[in-house]
């Protein structure tokens, strides 16, 4: 007779701290690993917990949609936006009906009720807001196993309510992005990017609410120029979701991070600012504060060190955003900036200037691009151009070699490093150099 025991296995958790080391992408999904991951190395991060993806899988389990809302998501071409938005409805109808089961209720209510009081984090304790027996106002925002990633940041496609207050408020706002995982933008950006809709889910990060002076983005990289010598900030009054939806004209600053100096400043017209409201919820306000700089000097740079802080503990170009609140610093949320060219990174850490050229721009172009550069019949490129090769003091014949290697030969087209320089000359034509 066997007298093995059954394997007793842990329920997974439903509630995390925001502290956690367990609050991973699986389970916390992209925006709540990073948060976790920046509140652990001792970045001010509003104080929270994370109602995790096995809360939202048993949410969706217990009353039986999952076959349901996979066969409509399936379905969907991401070429159709009647089709998309008409199949988000559907899907987020499944959600909106469904009953939360008393389990996740009842532990999303006593992580809430262990929250600070709010005026810890207040500039000062005036116009509070409605306490709803003790119970801070929250900022609630979505964080998908399929965002915030290196390659794909999926944001905004999924929903943020900030200033929710009370219990019933803030399950209904758990449910609410939950079925925002199932939004037009993000059914069509996964079907794009061949995100199969079967094992994601959604997390949802609950935080005390900031009640920001001042918000905005912050890039650690130009987004634009691809520079990885500026930072790029925008900022306004109020709260960041005016930013973030493209509401208002912020102000726009851009720092030299060699030099930490401000190189750039053009101010917005700031006509406008989402705030709290005293019943909870938002409201927009007009003001006319065009001619007011949004953050101070000193605050820039402050905001652009602990950004850099930040890129360099994730190890990558960061997208930011950020409050300030009684003159403290708060981060929000950080993401990978994932339209920057990448660069080698040896030639990140070269302070001089560098010259990129990328050989896929001739690929399968038969005539001359330029009356220098053309691709002869044995398929070599012609390019005469001065400059230095990354293997610079390779023989003549070396550098041929690994020009046609990387060109012709293994026909990888990337990018070749040519820096500027005035002390040798050479010319690549016809698959040779020619000093």
């Amino acid at each position: 007779m066997s007298t093995d025991q059954p394997v007793q296995t842990a329920e997974p958790e439903l509630i995390l701290p925001l502290s956690s080391a367990a609050a991973t992408l699986a389970r916390a999904g992209g925006k709540g690993a990073n948060l976790a991951e920046l509140t652990r190395a001792g970045f001010d991060v509003p104080l929270g917990f994370v109602v995790t993806t096995a809360a939202y899988r048993a949410f969706v389990a217990a009353n039986q949609i999952e076959m349901r809302l996979l066969e409509l998501a399936r379905a969907v071409s991401p070429a159709d936006p009647v089709a998309l938005e008409s199949t988000s409805e559907a899907i987020r109808a499944l959600f909106s009906s469904a009953t939360l089961p008393m389990e996740i209720a009842e532990s999303i209510r006593d992580a809430y009720a262990g929250l600070p009081g709010e005026s810890r984090l207040l500039r000062d304790d005036r116009d509070a807001g409605p306490s709803a027996g003790g119970f801070p106002p929250v900022a609630v925002r979505s964080s998908a196993t399929a965002e915030d990633l290196p390659g794909l940041s999926f944001a905004g496609q999924q929903d943020t309510y900030l200033n929710i207050v009370g219990p019933a408020a803030l399950v209904d706002a758990v449910k609410a992005c939950w079925g925002s995982l199932w939004t037009a933008r993000a059914l069509g950006y996964r079907a794009r990017s061949h995100i199969a809709p079967d094992n994601i889910a959604l997390a949802v990060i609950v935080q005390v609410l900031i009640r920001a002076d001042v918000s905005g983005v912050l890039f650690t990289a130009n987004p634009l120029s691809g520079r990885r010598d500026e930072m790029v900030i925008d900022a306004t009054f109020g709260l960041g979701e005016a930013i973030v939806s493209g509401q208002v004209e912020p102000d726009h600053y851009v720092v030299d991070r060699r030099a930490w100096s401000i190189v750039s400043r053009k101010l917005g017209a700031k006509g406008m600012a989402i705030v709290p409201r005293s019943t909870g919820g938002t409201q927009s306000v007009s003001q006319d504060r065009g001619q007011q700089q949004a953050l101070p000097d000193a605050q820039i740079l402050e905001l652009a060190r602990t950004a850099a802080q930040v890129a360099a503990h994730f190890g990558s170009p960061q997208d930011i955003e950020w409050a300030w609140a009684g003159g403290r610093l708060y981060l929000l949320q950080s993401r990978p900036i994932t339209t920057l060219y990448p660069l080698p990174e040896s030639l990140l850490r070269m302070p001089e200037l560098r010259v990129l050229f990328s050989f896929n721009s001739l690929q399968g172009v038969p005539d001359p691009s330029t009356n220098n550069v053309q691709i002869d019949e044995q398929g070599f490129i012609s390019l005469p151009f001065i400059g230095t090769l990354t293997a610079a003091g390779a023989s003549t014949a070396e550098l041929s070699q690994r020009i046609r290697e990387t060109y012709v030969t293994k026909k990888i087209y990337t990018v070749v490093d040519v820096s500027v320089s005035v002390t040798e000359r050479f010319v690549y034509v016809g698959g040779e150099v020619q000093r």
